[in-house]
């Protein structure tokens, strides 16, 4: 049954969520700041980015609050927010892998 409670957590869920996540350079950028903070040169460099993409994608992230910075001088660093969301993405992952695997041995078959 939907819940108005369920109907709202969804909507927010969708809004602060799904949209900052709908660009794979997004969720690149999580799974390089599981490995530890980064700086947008550090960023850009790893992932293949030039660097105002790299900040455009971090800007995002930072608006729905999945990074925060850290000053330390000039340099500022990007942090992930919750570690949470990297077994969010692995369990989305593995979802997605078996449903692929699935899809494929019914056309073999």
């Amino acid at each position: 049954m939907v819940t108005p409670t369920l109907q709202q957590e969804i909507t927010q869920l969708e809004a602060n969520f799904c949209a900052a996540l709908s660009d794979p350079n997004r969720l690149l950028i999580l799974y390089a700041l599981n490995d530890g903070p980064r700086n947008v040169t550090e960023l850009a460099t790893e992932l293949g980015l030039n660097q105002p993409t790299t900040s455009r994608h971090l800007k995002v992230l930072r608006e729905r609050g999945l990074v925060y910075t850290v000053r330390a001088g000039t340099v500022i660093t990007y942090h992930l927010s919750d570690p949470r969301l990297i077994q969010a993405l692995d369990l989305l992952r593995n979802v997605m892998r078996e449903r692929l695997a699935y899809q494929a041995n019914l056309i073999n078959n």
